[in-house]
């Protein structure tokens, strides 16, 4: 199989078997592997999406073992517990840590080459874990991060300026959770400065004060807990994040997402795991870009590394 063309899927739950799915409908991957220690449920649902891969181009999607694993270009993570409604990221962590170190010795073994796309919740802990055990050079290991979160950002945004998300640029940095910040700073709509197009053309500049910032930054913050309360699960937006992050490997596309990777001195942090904008190519992080932060968008970015590394100093890694 040629490089640039397999994925493998490391768990056959909502989120591994949707991204199964994304992938199979898109096509950018001619082969897509699923994994899972319930070896009927990955078969289950690979059968599903078969019946349907006549309405599209030509993908070889099966089940398999961790030697099928062998000439990936992705392994998508999404093994582990999942969150239950009014549960957070972290009271997941030790569980899935645990699962993760027994997990993925084996699967590099086989896909030694491969970036590694974490997905698995607390996201950021685990692409910690990940790139700690594996022994894999740090840039082939990512994590989704707040590619979502910014997502979401975006949309809010959008929807209050009355414009499509594609006009609208916007990042949230740092962990995939509570103490994410939203630099300000850097937001641009319509290719302005964010304060001045809410001061000059925006219909809504009499309520863009900080108030209703603060809204759209909360909304980001509980979206995904909605989606949870309501339906018990997120995986449709989640997949669809995951197929950017993908397309930009399969594509070598250098393309810039907030994903969580492992500092080595951005912003003056080391040791932890969280998002700042990567470029993203064919080899993993091809690096980092790091824009100005006011003051105070620097001192949340550390705190939000030190929630990090406090709970990091409480697990066994």
């Amino acid at each position: 199989m040629a490089r640039g063309k397999k994925v493998s899927i490391l768990g056959a739950g909502h989120v591994g078997a949707t991204i199964a799915y994304t992938l199979t409908l898109d096509g950018m991957a001619s082969e897509v592997v699923l994994l899972d220690t319930n070896k009927d449920k990955a078969k289950g649902e690979v059968l599903d999406i078969i019946q349907g891969t006549a309405f599209f181009g030509p993908v070889n999607i099966h089940s398999g073992e961790y030697e099928d694993m062998a000439n990936s270009d992705v392994v998508v993570v999404t093994l582990g517990l999942a969150r239950k409604p009014g549960q957070s990221r972290m009271d997941l962590a030790q569980a899935n840590v645990d699962l993760v170190k027994q997990v993925i010795p084996d699967a590099v073994k086989h896909a030694p080459d491969a970036v590694y796309v974490v997905v698995s919740n607390p996201v950021d802990i685990l692409t910690y874990t990940l790139t700690k055990i594996s022994g894999l050079p740090d840039r082939q290991i990512v994590g989704s991060g707040t590619i979502l979160d910014s997502a979401r950002l975006r949309t809010g945004l959008a929807k209050h300026a009355s414009l499509p998300p594609r006009n609208v640029h916007a990042y949230v940095f740092g962990e995939h959770g509570d103490t994410s910040v939203v630099p300000w700073s850097l937001a641009t709509i319509a290719g302005m400065e964010m304060n001045k197009y809410c001061e000059h053309i925006c219909a809504n500049h009499g309520e863009c004060g900080k108030a209703a910032l603060k809204a759209i930054e909360d909304d980001v913050r509980t979206a995904g807990a909605k989606v949870i309360g309501l339906k018990g699960a997120t995986y449709y937006a989640v997949s669809m994040s995951v197929l950017q992050i993908c397309a930009a490997i399969l594509r070598d596309e250098c393309s810039i997402f907030t994903l969580s990777a492992l500092l080595h001195g951005q912003y003056g942090l080391e040791d932890v795991a969280l998002s700042l904008p990567v470029k993203l190519g064919a080899g993993g992080v091809e690096g980092w870009i790091t824009p100005p932060l006011l003051p105070d968008e620097a001192a949340a970015l550390k705190r939000s590394a030190d929630a990090l590394k406090e709970v990091i100093r409480a697990l066994s890694i």
